[in-house]
């Protein structure tokens, strides 16, 4: 498995379906869905099927090989 890369945010948190398309780990709204419905997206190693769930500094969200890491830029 890859390392995941950090992609910063300014506020926190970030809802999965916002941090999917800025992380390009989705190409769109309707492209997050999918792969949250389709339980391919995990938060921290666990399968998230919230497109709402609330992220925070630290957590690690990954599609297939590919992982994104939440930082807070302050």
């Amino acid at each position: 498995m890859s390392e995941p890369v950090d992609v910063p945010i300014t506020g926190e948190p970030i809802r999965l379906g916002q941090f999917l398309k800025l992380a390009g780990l989705a190409e769109d709204g309707s492209h997050a869905k999918d792969l949250i419905d389709a339980e391919e997206v995990t938060v921290n190693g666990e399968v998230e099927t919230r497109r709402g769930r609330q992220l925070t500094d630290g957590d690690v969200v990954a599609v297939g090989p590919d992982r994104g890491k939440v930082v807070l830029v302050r």
